[in-house]
């Protein structure tokens, strides 16, 4: 039996369940959009969202179209293919290639934890955005079990481990992590750090990468009942750009 189906049958209604994060993430996102904004996309992939078998989340991630402009930027020159955007610049050092000021929204859709720099990271996001511009993060969360796991096999293995665990993830889409600021804690201080104004906590889909066994995805399901909520598998963040940085405060 599907594990997926058995603990979440609304799945067969729209191809989703009721916690999925991709979901929850992008409804919030997109509540943030304008149709006159101009949205960055760092990490922006080649497009992969694009291949999801539930239409209803695949459009809700496709913001071309419902604002003026998706750009997209990437150390991966693979990912000017990218159907969602409407101008690629490929990713060659720290510095972002855009003017300062340029964009209303930023998204980094898990892909925080592949930055080596989180100190540049922000100081850029800063940089492009506009005052009162939104940064929406959405990353894996260091003290959840899932990375620990991560954190223990060596990274020229990760592809073939995730290729095994979700068989539509593709070994392209799979990259090294480092998990330099991968903990609600050091979120929130790079957003102190950096003039912005926000939240991060922790959240909880269903356990994707336990799917291969149904055992093992119900075990999934039980550790996340009871762990606290800056424990989980997920950190969403959402901040808004003020005018003036905040005082810089220690990391927790």
């Amino acid at each position: 039996m599907n594990a997926k189906l058995f603990f979440f049958p609304e799945t067969r209604f729209g191809g989703y369940p009721d916690v999925d994060g991709t979901v929850a993430f992008y409804t919030r996102l997109r509540a943030l959009t304008r149709p006159e904004h101009a949205v960055l996309d760092v990490g922006c992939g080649r497009g992969k969202q694009f291949e999801d078998q539930a239409p209803a989340r695949r459009e809700l991630r496709n913001l071309k179209g419902s604002v003026a402009r998706v750009i997209g930027i990437d150390v991966d020159e693979a990912s000017v293919v990218n159907p969602g955007l409407d101008e690629f610049h490929l990713l060659t050092n720290l510095r972002w290639p855009l003017a300062d000021r340029s964009v209303d929204l930023i998204v980094c859709d898990y892909v925080l934890e592949h930055v080596a720099d989180p100190e540049a990271f922000f100081s850029e996001a800063r940089r492009v955005l506009r005052p009162r511009g939104h940064l929406c993060i959405r990353t894996a969360n260091i003290w959840n079990y899932v990375c620990w796991i991560a954190r223990i096999i060596p990274n020229k293995f990760h592809a073939a481990v995730v290729g095994y665990a979700q068989k539509d993830r593709k070994h392209e889409d799979v990259f090294p992590t480092v998990y330099r600021c991968n903990s609600v804690w050091k979120v929130r201080s790079q957003f102190r750090r950096h003039g912005f104004e926000g939240i991060a906590y922790g959240y909880d889909a269903e356990p994707s990468y336990l799917q291969f066994s149904s055992v093992a995805y119900a075990f999934g399901l039980l550790i996340q009942k009871f762990t606290p909520r800056c424990f989980r598998g997920s950190i969403f963040a959402f901040a808004k750009l003020i005018e003036e940085p905040a005082p810089a405060a220690d990391d927790r």
